[in-house]
């Protein structure tokens, strides 16, 4: 429904734009830009330049100053840029304002997002839900739309074709909202009733940042081939697969990754998606040992988790990409604060073990100390079904066979 950034035959030449509020470090800035580079190449755009201005807040107008904004506009016109990113949601208004100084098409990390959802949806259910947020995104900048047409001034029935045409739109616009969400209802009846059938097997959901590899490890863990690629969101539709280890049996889901700034509006559209996060008994958390901000990683996920689920559920945190994990170590007389590049793999796993953290440290890829997490793994599902079940023994119920929810 909303036009991509790029076609297949073309890669447009963007520049990047960016506020730093005195709540954030440089670093903070430098980490969003380059995860909105990564966006924006996963979106099929070449990323050529980055803006950043200090301010108080950001410009309830122009989002960036007026000067700052005549700097991109120069940039732009002698470098042939086709389109500007913003790193936050832009209201209409400084959407429209922007798009009147920088004559190019102006976008803002949202709509990026969704524009990576469309490419990525394979699924009648995932582009439904993202079809239901593209229109839910586009309705309050219909007016920005129909700024071609004429718009004359006065009373009653002076009112332009303009005007007219936006009180259509809206009203189409807010019938295929509401079509499109009694679809998902009735998608969602249909899921709830599957997962209702599949017996009393312990669910398990990987979660986690997106492209930490949440569906490589789903792929070496049940011997599927969930499709997993190097990209932002390579994974929209949740995939459920029915896992043993050592003659116990569990149902493993696959979930979409989460990111920074997701608008409220993209989850309540993914709303039965994450379902499997919250109806699961066991969370295995992925993370990319090797990203240099993968605390802050954890802390959104965390932070997103407690918005689906009212109660703590029992998580593993898998710690991956060992392999592409590197350190510096300190010299013994840097009297300066360690920082995460100077601690070791060991150290880390001591660091998180004395939080309380159950944890393990992988390669998804190449399967370094599988062994170690398909333990914890099993201790922990054997835990849950012992509590659930004192009585059984691990004979399950095999009417739910496995599939893509």
């Amino acid at each position: 429904m909303i036009e991509h950034l790029s076609s297949d035959n073309e890669l447009q030449r963007v520049v990047l734009v960016s506020v730093r509020t005195p709540n954030l470090k440089q670093r903070d800035v430098d980490e969003y830009l380059n995860e909105l580079a990564f966006l924006a190449q996963t979106a099929g755009a070449e990323p050529v330049a980055t803006f950043t201005q200090n301010l108080q807040q950001a410009d309830h107008k122009t989002y960036v100053g007026t000067g700052k904004l005549e700097e991109i506009r120069d940039f732009v016109a002698e470098n042939e840029i086709s389109t500007v990113i913003f790193d936050d949601e832009l209201s209409p208004a400084q959407q429209k304002n922007i798009e009147q100084v920088l004559k190019v098409m102006v976008i803002d990390r949202t709509l990026l997002i969704l524009d990576i959802f469309a490419r990525r949806a394979r699924t009648a259910y995932a582009k439904t839900q993202v079809e239901l947020a593209q229109y839910q995104y586009l309705l309050p900048r219909l007016t920005r739309m129909w700024t071609h047409l004429e718009r004359q001034k006065g009373g009653i029935g002076m009112r332009g074709p303009g005007e007219k045409q936006i009180e259509t739109d809206r009203r189409i616009v807010l019938d295929r909202i509401a079509l499109l969400k009694e679809e998902l209802r009735h998608i969602d009846r249909q899921m709830n009733t599957q997962r209702q059938n599949r017996g009393r097997l312990v669910r398990v959901a990987l979660v986690g940042y997106t492209n930490v590899g949440k569906s490589t490890l789903m792929n070496a863990l049940s011997k599927s081939n969930v499709f997993a690629e190097n990209k932002l969101f390579a994974t929209l539709d949740t995939t459920v697969r029915k896992v043993v280890i050592d003659n116990l049996p569990f149902l493993l889901a696959d979930t979409v990754g989460f990111i920074r700034k997701l608008p409220t509006f993209l989850v309540e559209s993914f709303k039965s998606t994450l379902d499997e996060v919250r109806e699961a008994d066991l969370l295995l958390h992925v993370v990319d040992i090797s990203h240099p901000a993968f605390e802050q990683q954890i802390a959104v996920v965390d932070q997103t988790i407690h918005q689906l689920c009212d109660d703590d559920k029992p998580t593993i945190l898998i710690f991956n990409k060992i392999d592409s994990f590197t350190y510096t170590p300190q010299a013994a007389d840097d009297l300066t604060e360690k920082t995460q590049k100077n601690y070791s793999l060991e150290e880390l796993k001591q660091m998180w073990m004395a939080k309380g953290a159950k944890c393990v440290f992988i390669s998804a890829t190449n399967k370094q100390n599988f062994d170690e997490m398909r333990e914890l793994v099993y201790t922990e599902i054997k835990r849950i079904h012992t509590q659930r079940f004192p009585y059984n023994d691990f004979l399950y119920d095999d009417a739910w066979t496995e599939g893509e929810a």
